[in-house]
């Protein structure tokens, strides 16, 4: 106690941490317990950043559900879990790179999930020129590892310089968490988000990079007044007739008989 303020000490590989306990918060732990990182030493709420920082996205996916059903739960309402994970797979859509590789990325970057890991499976096929040989790369050009082995064969043949090269680094990031506002407005689509909020800066800010959209979602095809591409609207299903079996049956007699 310091203070009015308590105080508890946390020790682990000879490493000690003092964490400052809020006044009028009942401890949950109790002096030689086993902690493990995350567990709340005391009453009230957990920053789901914290959460997601040490436990991992899991953990807060968890967190985020179970704290929302219990606010409905509380009024006595019943809703399923897949309405609020939807909305939380929203909000953790988005990674930080860490370290880009050598990938196009730069470090701080905020990337869609799919969209990194697929940069990162394209890495897995390229290579990186370390020494360009007679060839007219330069060093450190990310080129495709079937290329070189083709043109590494013709100047072998020709009695010329190799190009030496490396495998390619891929990126490393982090998981982000979102707000539901933040989320809305980092979407591909510059007409969902100025649909949204802040619809000047959306659209400034999309006139200035010649944006284009590609409407790949459902929200920016109803709001111009497309079919969605989903069900019946996917193109997919564009051209395709729907008939009965009988007369499948009857063209397909006519056509054996001709």
């Amino acid at each position: 106690l310091k203070r009015g303020i308590r105080e508890i000490l946390v020790e682990t590989d000879n490493i000690k941490k003092t964490y400052k306990i809020p006044y009028g918060k009942h401890i949950l732990v109790h002096e030689g317990d086993y902690i493990f990182a995350g567990d709340r030493l005391c009453e009230g709420s957990v920053s789901p950043r914290d959460i997601l920082n040490i436990s991992g996205p899991t953990k807060v996916q968890n967190y985020l559900l179970n704290s929302i059903q219990e606010v409905y739960r509380l009024q006595g309402v019943k809703i399923s879990d897949k309405h609020i994970e939807v909305i939380v797979r929203q909000m953790m859509q988005k990674v930080e790179v860490i370290d880009p590789g050598n990938t196009e990325y730069l470090k701080g970057d905020r990337v869609n999930k799919s969209d990194f890991n697929l940069a990162n499976r394209k890495s897995k096929n390229n290579v990186v020129v370390t020494n360009p040989g007679d060839s007219d790369y330069l060093e450190y050009d990310v080129v495709l590892a079937e290329n070189i082995k083709e043109l590494n064969k013709e100047i072998k043949d020709s009695g010329k310089k190799i190009v030496k090269t490396r495998k390619a680094k891929p990126a490393t990031s982090k998981p982000l968490l979102l707000g539901i506002t933040r989320a809305s407005l980092n979407t591909d689509s510059f007409i969902s988000a100025a649909s949204f909020q802040e619809t000047t800066r959306v659209l400034t800010d999309a006139a200035v990079e010649a944006k284009t959209d590609n409407r790949l979602g459902l929200k920016e095809n109803v709001i111009i007044g497309r079919l969605i591409p989903a069900g019946t609207g996917r193109k997919d299903y564009k051209d395709i007739n729907v008939t009965s079996k009988n007369e499948i049956n009857t063209v397909s007699d006519s056509v054996q008989e001709e």
